[in-house]
């Protein structure tokens, strides 16, 4: 059920908003406020899915109001309430963090649209913010190699900009946790961080997924929806596997960074975007360009600042803690005491050749942890580790 707080000074207004609202979708739960004082306690003491907020009110003003909200509780999205002489400041809220604004008398059709659109983003902002809180003690850099020591030191000095990265590595290498990392020592860490696998969507449902849709613009797409360019709006976008996406939405994606404007598929209305884009590839961008497969002009947008991970066999000296780590994470997480790792066994898994990098390491110490014995022997690892 969407929670949808009303603070508007006139109460004619108040209930026809309610009204619309209401018949729109029994699961909308209406409450008013008369003015923004009043608003305030009752944001205080409850977590709305959307506020509609009108601008001129006695107390305290909705301009006031939305820069309260966004200090005590950003993730909600507040809709400010505009009469004919308030559309100036109506359009300077929006650079203060208002999620959009509606003019008096409301219009119907976008009215609902607005309201639709902005519990659509509340409902991926806080699912991205449970997911971060649960994976992120997960997102752990482990290791202490020269080259990792590297990586380390470029996200201290780049994590606190909003300089592009491109992020290069063979799978199974960390890119993932290497765009985590940046994200989380960065200013907009308070702010959701989307993941986007470029390789796991259809080519034809990438632009959509991306850049949101309106209702009618192909088949399926049932009602608008907000894309996760909008989704990440003040943090950051994660694109994974950016060498498999489409031409067309490359196109669409430099447009993105070049102007900080998107468009939903089917629309023609610029939507004012801003977040920091974090790219990842396993394959080679400069081969992609020479075969026509990747834009030149957007590899170079994105390859601002250049991470490449390294595989495992070139930080083999970080095996061992690689290998405490993970047999102290699986034995959480299967609720059995911790196994330890004879130095023989350690020994020979610096030798294997890891060509699955270091999600093959973990699977190996998981299977070796459940099918070895109390401690975990050189004669376990060549019985249990082969490949």
């Amino acid at each position: 059920m969407a929670q949808i707080l009303i603070i508007e000074d006139e109460s004619a207004i108040r209930r026809v908003l309610g009204k619309i609202l209401s018949e729109e979708d029994k699961n909308y739960k209406i409450t008013e406020a008369e003015d923004g004082l009043a608003g305030m306690d009752l944001i205080k003491d409850n977590d709305y899915d959307l506020v509609l907020c009108d601008i001129k009110m006695p107390k305290m003003d909705g301009v006031e109001v939305l820069e309260a909200v966004q200090k005590i509780k950003p993730e909600t999205p507040v809709v400010m309430i505009s009469g004919h002489g308030d559309l100036d400041t109506a359009v300077q809220t929006m650079r203060l963090g208002a999620f959009d604004y509606i003019s008096k008398p409301p219009d119907l059709n976008r009215l609902l649209n607005t309201v639709r659109n902005a519990l659509d983003r509340k409902t991926l902002v806080v699912e991205n913010k449970r997911l971060k809180k649960k994976v992120s003690k997960n997102y752990e850099m482990i290791g202490e190699s020269e080259l990792i020591s590297i990586i380390k030191n470029i996200i201290e000095k780049v994590a606190p900009t909003d300089a592009r990265v491109l992020i290069t590595g063979g799978n199974g290498t960390g890119k993932e946790l290497v765009a985590h990392w940046l994200h989380e020592k960065s200013d907009r860490s308070k702010k959701p961080f989307i993941e986007v696998n470029c390789a796991a969507i259809p080519s034809e449902l990438i632009e959509s997924e991306l850049f949101g849709h309106v209702k009618g613009s192909f088949t399926g797409a049932n009602k608008d929806r907000a894309g996760k360019f909008e989704a990440a709006n003040g943090g950051t976008i994660f694109l994974d596997e950016i060498g498999d996406m489409s031409l067309p939405a490359q196109a669409k994606v430099l447009r993105a960074l070049q102007e900080n404007r998107i468009q939903r598929v089917g629309s023609d209305k610029d939507i004012q975007v801003n977040v920091r884009i974090l790219a990842a590839t396993n394959k080679d961008l400069k081969k992609e360009i020479e075969e026509k497969r990747f834009r030149e002009d957007l590899y170079h947008r994105l390859a601002v600042i250049l991470i490449n991970v390294p595989s495992l066999n070139e930080r083999r000296d970080d095996i061992p803690l690689l290998v405490e780590h993970f047999a102290q994470k699986i034995a959480q997480e299967q609720g059995g005491s911790r196994k330890e790792f004879h130095a023989n066994a350690i020994k020979l898994l610096q030798e294997y050749d890891w060509t699955g990098n270091i999600r093959e390491l973990r699977n190996v110490v998981e299977r070796l942890i459940i099918l070895g014995g109390e401690e975990i022997s050189e004669n376990d690892v060549k019985l249990f580790a082969s490949k």
